[in-house]
């Protein structure tokens, strides 16, 4: 059974931040184990079980000990899986027998608590409503991980309902597991609504997990947590299994610490590459040389840190080093925010219907949900809200033409807005910052963004990666590269060659 956790007064933070970067009650043993680990990529993983170092069943085993360790002062990671360590004994034998599947044989991938699976573990979407919630099977995408060969070791927090419930949310917390913090700096947000998956590998808690986007989930908090997160253009990843707000805009991706390593995650889950090409092989010619890019400078928050200035034209730099040319152009979208809104506030009533009542989850309406959380108040409301969902229950059905309307306005402008400025600059790829420097969790007057790029691509349906680039006040920074429909592995190039050319993924506590 999970056990709902409350959220962490501001006093307690300072002991926090010290738990993580001591990894509590640390031995020699244990230290020398998590330098072994720390940083590693699915390539020395693989290399370390195909020599006979390691064995799936070791590396399972290291990091649940080190979620045990570690996550009491960060908070990512709701639920364990009870099997996993039975699930890694099966891929060591199967590997002894047969040889590894692929890449990702043996390799633990956690998946944030909106995504299906068929097992002992629920799925909650951090709600109490959704407690003791198990799907009937395992979403498509984890269908495919398996298939794949990885070991599902955890699902982890998010900000409760994907960060769709009230306009007042501290990006992170949810009524089932309370408050996801920043590794980098406990007393800060880590963003959300893919909170926990980010902040599980930025602190070494796993090598790969799967986060979800409706719009900046997925970049967002790999940005503020300084690693790689990839959006991958709507539909590569299929949305079946997976706690909707938006059919319009959800999807699956996944979070890593370098760019390989999300790409061989991001390959395992794709329904087919046939439309982006492969995406593995995009990085073995990757370069900058002869790329163009474009800087969008009226990305919401320009100016607003000099710090984050700073990094983008630290980044900018770097390209232009490597052989790249660097445009400056402006992507000019009035209608497409407003657009979206009234599309995410009917899709939410709507899909979250369909899914609930298909699942057999307990209960089977955005109505009903309301009506718990108003009957569980004190548990579930406790810091803000739900007046979203009130917002989005007020609307009616997908025929409605006012729906139907801002579903097209909002596309045409931003699809139209990125493929002319591609088009009419002969680009490669549009590059923006993330995100701006965490700030201070508030759990009386929510998140306070400052600075972000994610809309173009969320609205859009298009593909977005974002890479780390740099840091403020020793926070990180990252910055986004985004395209048009099914240009995933070209972006995936860039950004591969971008991070190898600067290798700017420092971990928590390093310098």
């Amino acid at each position: 059974m999970i056990r709902p956790r409350t959220l962490h007064q501001p006093a307690l933070v300072a002991t926090a931040c010290a738990l993580v970067l001591a990894a509590c009650a640390s031995t020699p043993d244990v230290d020398r184990q998590d330098r072994r680990f720390n940083e590693i990529t699915v390539d020395e993983l693989q290399a370390a079980m195909t020599g006979g170092e390691l064995d799936s069943v070791d590396i399972t085993r290291h990091y649940l000990d080190r979620i045990e360790r570690v996550d009491p002062g960060i908070n990512a990671i709701i639920e364990t899986n009870p099997d996993a360590e039975a699930i890694a004994a099966a891929l060591d034998r199967e590997r002894a027998e047969t040889g590894p599947r692929g890449p990702l044989h043996g390799i633990p991938v956690v998946l944030k608590a909106n995504i299906d699976t068929g097992d002992a573990m629920a799925t909650t979407a951090g709600s109490l409503a959704l407690v003791e919630f198990r799907a009937p099977d395992d979403a498509q995408l984890v269908t495919r991980l398996r298939d794949a060969g990885v070991v599902i070791l955890g699902k982890a927090n998010l900000s409760e309902w994907a960060n769709i419930r009230s306009t007042r949310s501290s990006s992170g917390w949810s009524s089932l597991g309370g408050q996801t913090r920043n590794p980098y700096d406990t007393a800060r947000n880590p963003c959300g609504s893919s909170s926990g998956s980010a902040a599980a590998v930025a602190a070494n808690l796993v090598v790969l997990s799967v986060g979800t986007e409706t719009d900046g989930s997925i970049v967002c908090p790999a940005g503020t947590n300084g690693i790689v997160g990839i959006k991958p253009t709507l539909g590569l990843v299929s949305q079946d299994g997976i706690i909707p707000i938006a059919h319009s805009q959800d999807t699956a991706g996944p979070m890593a610490r370098t760019v390989r390593d999300a790409a061989l995650l991001l390959d395992a889950m794709a329904i087919s590459t046939e439309q982006t090409g492969s995406l593995l092989d995009a990085l073995e010619d990757a370069t900058l040389e002869g790329k163009r890019i474009g800087v969008v400078r009226n990305y919401p928050g320009a100016g607003a840190h000099p710090g984050v200035d700073a990094v983008l034209q630290s980044a900018i730099s770097a390209m232009e080093a490597a052989g790249a040319t660097v445009v400056d152009i402006e992507l000019h979208t009035d209608g497409a925010g407003a657009a979206e809104w009234e599309v995410l506030l009917y899709e939410l009533k709507a899909d979250l219907a369909t899914y609930l009542q298909d699942a057999g989850a307990p209960y089977a309406s955005l109505e009903e949900l309301i009506a718990f959380n108003k009957a569980n108040a004190d548990t579930v409301m406790p810091l803000f809200g739900q007046e979203i969902f009130e917002l989005a229950q007020a609307k009616g059905d997908l025929d409605d033409p006012t729906y139907t309307e801002a579903l097209a306005t909002g596309r045409r402008i931003t699809r139209g807005a990125i493929d002319s400025a591609l088009d009419a600059n002969d680009l490669d790829a549009l590059l923006a910052p993330t995100n701006g420097p965490a700030w201070l969790t508030d759990p009386v007057n929510g998140d306070t963004f400052s600075i972000g790029s994610s809309s173009w691509a969320a609205i859009s349906g298009y593909p977005n990666i974002t890479v780390p680039a740099g840091f403020v006040s020793g926070l990180p920074i990252g910055v986004s590269l985004f395209g048009t429909a099914w240009s995933d592995a070209g972006l995936i190039a860039i950004a591969y060659a971008f991070e190898q050319a600067t290798q700017l993924r420092r971990p928590p506590g390093d310098g």
